[in-house]
């Protein structure tokens, strides 16, 4: 397994955990990255602050606390600069994020923002290629009943439906480092493990020890999921715990990423002995994933209650190592 040495530890930070498994650390991703040894990271999987929607802390270096969209851009591109500059060459770094809405209270029509494409541009700006877009499916209905848009409303409907629109769904960006990669993710024995919500049809599990993959159906069916370009199969639900993680002040709840699909982006784009990167570590369920996958993590987080939360999930990985989520 790939090794986390003193280069990659000494950065600066505000308090750090790291053992032979991971290196947490609580403090500004735009100045731990760019001291992260070059081209020292296997896969980069994060979900960005979506520019001003949420505040997560009053902290000078949240980049949720931008002034306007195109101020979260300017200090974006610097984390992006940094990545493309730590990432092996032909690996992946892939971005949740979604469309953000544009309201009247922001003196905006109502409408949205092209988030997912100006983190596109942003890449492609900084070297990276653009490698794939999946499309993550959500309920219309708990998303009209969580954010009470307008555009959800059934009322809306009968009033007038030229301002309906689609519950916003989440993506997930892939982005490559151009040239060959020196370490291929090889899938011998093809695809093992599902993570979703669909039951894997039962006559195929007789090919799970099937040699040939060209007739391993099992594999196969995986695959189908994972390459499908909507991810309708997604738990929404299982995530890591996060309600110790609030501040008494804070004025958004905690939404960490899916389980299922952080497992699915591990399987696709790492191998175990990885390193594994978040630099808005949040809870920790990134690091908690890798390292329970047999990787290693890094994950930078800037606010220190998340932090915290952050050190016990990843802890308790190293105890459920291999095992499923409870």
């Amino acid at each position: 397994m790939a090794k986390l040495t003193s280069s990659t530890t000494s950065v600066r930070k505000l308090d750090k955990v790291i053992n032979d498994k991971y290196a947490l650390y609580n403090g500004d991703c735009c100045e731990v990255v760019p001291e992260l040894p070059e081209e020292s990271v296997n896969f980069t999987l994060y979900s960005p602050p979506f520019s001003e929607l949420f505040a997560y802390s009053n902290l000078l270096g949240d980049m949720g606390n931008c002034r306007s969209y195109e101020e979260f851009f300017t200090h974006y591109s610097f984390l992006v600069k940094a990545l493309f500059r730590v990432t092996m060459p032909g690996r992946i770094v892939a971005v949740h994020c979604m469309d953000l809405p544009t309201f009247k209270r922001d003196g905006e029509e109502i409408g949205l923002n092209d988030f997912p494409g100006d983190i596109v541009r942003c890449h492609k700006e900084h070297g990276f290629i653009y490698h794939a877009r999946f499309c993550i499916w959500k309920d219309p209905l708990i998303a009209a009943t969580r954010t009470k848009a307008i555009g959800l409303a059934h009322k809306q409907i009968v009033k007038d439906s030229a301002l309906c629109r689609t519950g916003i769904p989440d993506y997930i960006l892939a982005f490559r480092k151009p040239g060959e990669n020196p370490k291929p993710i090889q899938h011998k024995k093809g695809i093992r493990s599902y993570y979703g919500s669909k039951p894997i049809p039962a006559n195929l599990e007789i090919y799970g020890s099937t040699e040939d993959q060209s007739k391993n159906k099992r594999s196969h069916w995986i695959w189908q999921q994972y390459a499908s370009p909507v991810w309708t199969d997604i738990r929404q639900s299982k995530v890591l715990p996060h309600r110790d993680a609030k501040d008494p002040d804070d004025q958004k709840h905690v939404c960490p990423l899916q389980i299922d699909v952080i497992e699915r982006c591990l399987e696709l784009w790492s191998a175990p002995g990885d390193i594994v990167l978040d630099p808005f570590g949040g809870i920790g369920s990134t690091p908690y994933c890798a390292v329970r996958g047999g990787r290693k993590g890094i994950a930078v987080e800037l606010k220190p209650s998340y932090f915290r939360q952050m050190v016990l999930n990843v802890k308790s990985a190293e105890k459920a190592q291999k095992t499923s989520l409870v």
